[in-house]
């Protein structure tokens, strides 16, 4: 529009330029030929400057329109001045902080759901439906061997599974929940469920996350007894120190009266506080059990010093890789099974030892440790009492043999179990993991 009347303008100058000029040397026909051309020129101008307007048009709406589709990859030739490459430029820096923008939260998504498919906490999202929308790879072990279940419905998933869990997932309450192990070498499992209600895009969708809390709760058990030791021991070692001091003093001071029963009194105190003594070590040893300190170990060199101390008879080959653990923290948990087993009453010829590789169902590689004797074994309620601390069937037991070698086998990421043999015995089985991750 301004270019027109520009040249309209134009034209005007050059009629009042060429007027005079008409009735001398040029005439009429010579000033229509131009006011002809200028017009030409006029529209010429205007309808370039109107395509060039509209393919910038153009080119605006195909952006907007990929902005509406999330796609911020359009950029828009810059043309022309003023407004127009205003807006252009404008178009253009918009687009390159959207797709900065884009581009950071696609990164953040790849991170959260990393992190979730890696979690060993089971993570289900549901619609009001019970289909499930989303769910991470332990969610997809637990209830479906590692196949996908999105889209299934809920009630499809629990067919298949324990009557403990299908009750639990089905109450509309979250808490804690006990699975039976099928497992002779695993005990039982402790799971926590919680469940959350949001809304999400206009419609209700429920997260159910599944906590396994076994070890946790063992660990936390655990932790409660080693603060009573250290506080008792505390409290024991404040008292036998001026004990002790006190009975070497009394000694000197009586020494020239060489009375025998005055003796008899100092041997009497000496020998309980030395055994008082001995007591509070071995509690405390097991309150500040140190980090196991993993390295390569010879299975034959460990089964010759173990050998050394109790008898026991070899069962089958050694594995032919070296283990990977703690050897003087194993050692002294296998010491104490030995120990244990020609305390059991048990013919020594009947006391064995195996050791033999093994791989999980999850393909994790390790070693499987077996101590067999043919005592009396253990009845129901023991086996499910001999690994907590303090207690013990023995009537000089502490309670903290078993209760130190599970600490010793957890703390290498390993198990240890119980089982009476079918004829008659005890075996002990410990579960070691044979890498250094």
């Amino acid at each position: 529009m301004l270019s027109t009347l520009s040249a309209i303008g134009l034209l005007i100058g050059l009629f009042w330029w060429l007027a005079p000029m008409a009735i001398t040397d040029l005439g009429w026909p010579l000033i229509s030929a131009a006011v002809l051309g200028c017009l030409t020129f006029s529209l010429l101008v205007s309808r370039y400057l109107t395509h060039d307007l509209g393919r910038s048009l153009s080119a605006l709406e195909v952006g907007l329109l990929n902005f509406k589709d999330n796609d911020f990859s359009v950029h828009i030739p810059l043309q022309g001045d003023g407004q127009l490459r205003a807006l252009a430029t404008l178009f253009n820096e918009s687009a390159e902080v959207l797709r900065r923008e884009r581009q950071y939260i696609y990164q953040r998504e790849l991170l959260l759901d990393k992190v979730i498919q890696s979690s060993p906490n089971v993570m289900l999202l549901l619609d009001d439906q019970q289909r499930v929308i989303y769910a991470n790879d332990a969610a997809r072990h637990l209830f479906n061997q590692g196949i996908r279940i999105e889209g299934l419905k809920l009630p499809e998933l629990l067919k298949g599974l324990s009557e403990e869990l299908a009750i639990a997932l089905n109450n509309p309450k979250g808490g804690l929940f006990t699975l039976a192990s099928e497992n002779e070498d695993r005990e039982d499992e402790t799971w926590h469920l919680s469940r959350g209600r949001f809304l999400l895009n206009g419609q209700y969708h429920h997260l159910i996350l599944l906590k396994q809390m076994t070890r946790e709760l063992n660990r936390q058990e655990v932790a409660v007894w080693k603060k009573v030791i250290r506080i008792i021991s505390h409290e024991l070692n404040n008292s036998v120190a001026p004990i002790a001091s006190m009975v070497k003093s009394g000694r000197k001071i009586t020494e020239p009266l060489a009375d025998p029963k005055l003796k008899l009194i100092f041997d009497t105190i000496e020998d309980r506080t030395s055994h008082l003594s001995q007591f509070i070590f071995n509690y405390a040893r097991f309150a500040k059990l140190p980090l196991p300190k993993k390295s390569r170990v010879d299975w034959t060199r460990l089964t010759e010093q173990l050998a050394q101390h109790y008898g026991f008879t070899l069962e089958g080959e050694l594995p032919p890789d070296p283990g990977y653990f703690d050897v003087i923290q194993i050692e002294q948990v296998l010491l104490n099974l030995l120990k244990n087993a020609h305390e059991s009453g048990s013919n020594v010829d009947d006391i064995s030892l195996r050791i033999y590789a093994s791989i999980l169902a999850d393909g994790v590689s390790g070693v499987i440790i077996e101590v067999k004797d043919s005592g009396s074994g253990m009845s129901p309620e023991v086996l499910t009492q001999a690994l907590l601390p303090f207690y013990s069937t023995k009537h000089s037991g502490t309670g903290l043999g078993l209760a130190l070698c599970r600490e010793i086998v957890e703390a290498h990421d390993g198990r240890i179990s119980l089982h009476n043999r079918a004829d008659a015995g005890l075996m002990v089985k410990l579960w070691l993991p044979n890498d250094e991750s």
